[in-house]
């Protein structure tokens, strides 16, 4: 037969070009484990979600879930949550991770990606979180093209990364550890995201990232640790857990739980205190600073100072080199506008 058309007819058990690998028929994983054929006798079990061991006979508790990234056998480390609701026109996300190494982060590596049909054929909708020569890249496609927000190089002098994003119709926005705040506007005229595939964290479902969308296409699972992984779809709601239930993924593999408490390797600045409760840490910094770490100054201005400003009904408060100002409405009068 011409080069590249002929092929082998394996006998049972045996598989690949040359009929080389001996085939998992008689799988001895245990608890739904991929099994992998390592040679004519070996095989290999990739544990589901929650165990470990040679034969994924061991139940581990995860309650940081750490990612081996893409493994020799060409599988990638992954969660997958249930479909994220009402992601159409607004969500909002906030995760952290710790990378493995720093050479982790120059590779081509994926976060989080959820699509149309989860196969991310060019012109499906998609939204997805990797990163890419040391930065973080953010992606979505509302069926009118891509938009995407590179942030500027991580410090990989912090041992935690902190992410927030989200999206308003076509206008995205993301905010990388105390970086400033990124935005860009997706292309075309399309508003909403649809999307019915699985949340995937850290990796992908399918042998190769190879279908993923064109657009970033991480090559790469995450290596290290996701946490804290939150999303809300509306302003006036709370910020949850993916998963039904809440927090907990459908399914997963080769994933482990993240070692040392995060508490440990997060240095929160300013007299912050690093707070940790179940799988969630953070700075709970003193009056006057703010940021992922504490080194953000609050505004006399803002909410979170203490004490408040004191502009009303609606007016405007605009610092001033000692103190602020009020702008009043329309209608009212007064230092603080306090006056009809």
């Amino acid at each position: 037969s011409d080069e590249e058309n002929w092929y082998c007819e394996c006998p049972k058990l045996y598989t690949g070009k040359l009929c080389q690998f001996a085939t998992c028929d008689e799988n001895p994983c245990g608890n739904g484990a991929t099994c992998f054929p390592k040679s004519r006798r070996d095989v290999v079990c990739l544990c589901p979600y929650g165990r470990s061991g040679i034969l994924c006979s061991d139940a581990i508790n995860i309650t940081q879930p750490s990612f081996s990234g893409t493994d020799v056998f060409g599988y990638t480390s992954f969660l997958a949550y249930s479909t994220i609701p009402n992601i159409t026109f607004f969500y909002e996300f906030r995760l952290k991770f710790q990378l493995a190494n720093h050479r982790s982060a120059l590779q081509d590596n994926l976060i989080f990606f959820t699509g149309q049909k989860g196969q991310g054929l060019n012109g499906d909708d998609f939204l997805e979180l990797g990163l890419r020569n040391g930065r973080v890249v953010y992606s979505y496609n509302l069926g009118s093209g891509t938009a995407t927000i590179i942030s500027k190089p991580l410090d990989l002098t912090l041992n935690i990364h902190v992410i927030h994003l989200g999206r308003n119709l076509q206008k995205g926005w993301l905010k990388v550890d105390d970086q400033k705040n990124k935005t860009v506007t997706s292309p075309g005229r399309l508003v909403g995201l649809n999307v019915f595939s699985q949340f995937y964290l850290g990796g992908y479902r399918e042998y190769t990232p190879e279908i993923l969308p064109k657009g970033p296409r991480f090559k790469n699972g995450f290596q290290g640790c996701i946490f804290d992984v939150q999303v809300r779809t509306s302003l006036n709601q709370g910020f949850k857990s993916p998963g039904t239930p809440e927090g907990h993924p459908n399914s997963g593999r080769s994933v482990g739980q993240c070692k040392g408490s995060p508490c440990s390797l997060i240095k929160c600045r300013n007299g912050g205190k690093c707070i940790e409760t179940g799988s969630t840490v953070y700075c709970d910094c003193l009056t006057g600073w703010k940021g992922a770490f504490c080194t953000e100054t609050v505004s006399v201005c803002e909410p979170e100072h203490d004490p408040p400003h004191l502009c009303q009904q609606g007016s405007t408060c605009v610092p001033l080199p000692n103190g602020y100002t009020c702008h009043c409405t329309l209608g009212t009068t007064g230092t603080y506008c306090e006056q009809g």
